[in-house]
């Protein structure tokens, strides 16, 4: 029995090890990735705003998504986040500002103003953008952030494509790390469930 429990143990850590590997890799590649299509629309993922001003995480996005909008890859923007305290400005709202005064046409952007999460975030977005006819959709954040934003947001039925910064603030590792720590352990996470997930929608499914 020792020895059973023993084998069973290591076969634990290896799987373990190997989940994590699998999450980090994923993450690191897809993070890379830049889908050259058109679509309807950018959604910015919310970050932290200063007041009246973006943070320079959230500038980035902001400014990435700018730059897909003028070289005409997207329509319209739709920025996203509601406020971290409640005197402050939406990150939404503080993001269209900044675009705005960047040369984006004010009746190019839509926002909403009550999310917290990444979740939220997108699915938020897309009751807007349904309502407003949009039927594809960019999703611009940083690279460690692409590979759980885009699961969500087919998770919830959106039709998107991955445009990451290029020039995200986190620069060194010691602001990467906590960041790219948390997204590999929100996405192995996400893989331990998603079988119990399939099984759950298999069960919801009609009878023939």
């Amino acid at each position: 029995m020792m020895k059973l429990a023993g084998a069973l143990l290591k076969l634990t850590m290896i799987a373990v090890i190997g989940l994590f590997l699998y999450s980090s890799a994923s993450i690191w590649f897809y993070g890379n990735k830049h889908d050259s299509v058109k679509t309807d629309a950018a959604v910015v993922l919310g970050a932290a705003a200063w007041g009246e001003e973006p943070s320079p995480v959230f500038k980035e996005r902001i400014n990435h998504a700018i730059k897909l909008y003028k070289e005409k890859k997207v329509e319209k923007i739709i920025f996203t986040g509601g406020k971290a305290i409640q005197t402050d400005l939406p990150e939404s709202v503080v993001g269209k500002n900044y675009a705005v005064d960047h040369g984006v046409r004010e009746s190019d952007i839509l926002v909403e103003t009550s999310s917290r999460l990444t979740e939220d975030n997108l699915k938020f977005a897309y009751e807007k953008g349904k309502k407003a006819g949009i039927e594809s959709y960019t999703i611009v954040s940083d690279p460690y952030h692409m590979k759980r934003s885009v699961l969500l947001a087919e998770k919830i039925g959106m039709n998107v494509y991955s445009s990451p910064t290029t020039t995200s603030a986190y620069r060194t590792w010691e602001t990467k790390l906590p960041v790219y720590s948390k997204e590999v352990l929100f996405y192995a996470g996400y893989l331990v469930t998603l079988p119990f997930e399939m099984i759950n929608k298999k069960e919801e499914l009609p009878s023939g």
